[in-house]
């Protein structure tokens, strides 16, 4: 079995190091050689996992033993590290968000597309048992007719100290990452897009409403979809414990998915609890579904490994291109741009 030879351009982002001990146990992988611009950090990670460490990240891109790279720099320096792989000829992981601006995303999408390497972004939503199974009934029908969709995700890192003081802290960087909406709610922006297709306006508010550690701490964004739907993402970095998740409401009933992020997977519950459930106009009960809940976000984050890696090796086609990874930003973005202004954006 040929193995994937991987190389590391940057741990700044903490999921890096999720992948990282993933893929530590898997027969098809070799992790090779780090490079990150925190030494302290590229050295230690190196250790922990038994990479090389390297002082430039031309030293992963040029390496001959190292034919794909998972990127974790600072957002706002994604463009520059893919087009620094891609032109190398490695092909790309690339944590989300995709890049702090549209034109950066043209970047990488030119440049995905000049070079024909492998690329896929990081989006674990997309491979969550229970999203999968929301989508399969939405694209069933099911509820008919959709009027309304609701989608919470949140965490609650800015009530954490070492998060807001620690290494992490860049997340909060208005020049590195735009605000804690831009980063967190971009996850559920791709499921949106993921799930319903790209919608055409949004409206927004986002803000601080309870700390002021970081850019915003709360928000909410109204979409419309080209068939009318109405689709409602609340993020908020300030939530400690919340059960529900999703809802779609349609013409013929109604779907719920429970225990589907951070807070959901921290709330107390019972060990036959139950995250998805449908009920149509002319049922007595609910038809319950009993899906694999995650113990925590962690679980979610390491589901991105596998499937990455069996693009790469040829055995799927399935990976969330560059020009995916562009429609959650645009979509994030123009939230801003609504909130700002106080008017409808289109998209």
């Amino acid at each position: 079995m040929e193995k994937v030879q991987i190389g590391i351009l940057s741990h700044a982002h903490g999921h890096i190091n999720t992948y990282c001990n993933e893929m530590m146990h898997f027969d098809d992988v070799n992790l090779v050689a780090t490079w990150d611009d925190d030494e302290e950090r590229g050295r230690t990670n190196a250790q922990k996992f038994g990479l090389v460490f390297c002082e430039k990240p031309e030293s992963i891109v040029n390496s001959n033993k190292i034919d794909t790279v998972m990127i974790g720099v600072e957002t706002n320096r994604h463009a520059d590290l893919v087009e620094l792989a891609a032109r190398a000829g490695k092909n790309i992981l690339l944590q989300k968000p995709m890049a702090t601006t549209l034109e950066d995303c043209d970047r990488i999408i030119n440049v995905i597309q000049e070079t024909g390497v492998k690329f896929s972004m990081a989006f674990q939503m997309r491979h969550d048992p229970v999203n999968r199974k929301i989508k399969e009934l939405v694209e069933q029908g099911i509820v008919g007719n959709i009027a309304v969709v609701r989608r919470r995700h949140s965490i609650p890192v800015l009530l954490n100290p070492t998060f807001v003081n620690g290494p992490s802290k860049w997340h909060i960087d208005p020049v590195a990452n735009i605000g804690m909406f831009f980063d967190d709610a971009t996850h559920a922006a791709d499921w949106f897009y993921w799930t319903f297709g790209k919608p055409v306006s949004v409206m927004a508010e986002i803000d601080n409403i309870v700390t002021n550690v970081a850019p915003d701490d709360n928000g909410v964004a109204i979409y419309r979809f080209e068939n009318g739907m109405i689709g409602t993402l609340f993020n908020s970095s300030t939530t400690l414990f919340g059960v529900n998740t999703t809802e779609i409401y349609g013409d013929n009933g109604t779907l719920i998915q429970d225990y589907g992020d951070s807070p959901a997977t921290s709330a107390p519950r019972s060990a036959d609890a139950i995250p998805l459930r449908y009920i149509q106009k002319d049922d007595k009960a609910w038809t319950e579904l009993a899906l694999d809940i995650p113990k925590n976000q962690g679980e979610r984050i390491a589901a991105i490994p596998r499937p990455f890696i069996d693009y790469i090796r040829g055995l799927t086609e399935e990976r969330v291109s560059p020009e995916e990874g562009r429609v959650s930003v645009e979509m994030v973005l123009a939230a801003y741009e609504s909130a700002k202004t106080g008017t409808r954006i289109k998209i």
